[in-house]
């Protein structure tokens, strides 16, 4: 049962860094597979800290990225397009055409708006950063959970 639910894990950290799967709520969705299973005392703490952890992160993943934004004046258009063409570069080139269709849509929205290259790039750089951060703060709540599943199913 572990390897399974560690295998969850750890395919939610991955969704997390490479945004394919929802990477949060599957290793959430495994912690709680797997304290339903062993429904010890223990088990039902590992995910309490799980679900606060996870949940936490999701809320600061987007307050600290949106003031980020808005304090360096990237519109929330520009961050809607690079999202949209994120999603069509997916589809379009696995993988690789999310991150590709993100900036590229990011990049065109800033062009636009900016009109300068030089401008739109700095725009594009900085959204660029911020996403970076949203995905780290996600990723921490992840690893708190995670590591505390792993803590408790090592010592039981």
């Amino acid at each position: 049962m572990e390897i399974l639910v560690g295998a969850a894990i750890v395919v939610g950290l991955l969704g997390i860094v490479l945004p394919v799967l929802p990477g949060a709520l599957l290793v959430w969705a495994a912690v709680l597979v797997w304290a339903l299973e062993l429904q010890t005392t223990s088990a039902w703490v590992a995910l309490g800290v799980a679900t606060v952890a996870i949940a936490v992160s999701q809320v600061v993943k987007y307050l600290v990225p949106h003031r980020q934004l808005r304090t360096a004046g990237v519109p929330r258009r520009s961050i809607i397009v690079g999202g949209v063409l994120g999603v069509v570069g997916f589809f379009v080139i696995p993988v690789v055409g999310l991150v590709l269709g993100f900036v590229l849509g990011i990049y065109a929205a800033e062009r636009r708006r900016l009109g300068g290259h030089d401008t739109a790039w700095t725009s594009t750089k900085t959204a660029m950063r911020v996403v970076g951060i949203s995905i780290l703060i996600e990723l921490a709540g992840a690893l708190v959970a995670a590591g505390t599943w792993f803590g408790v199913a090592v010592s039981t």
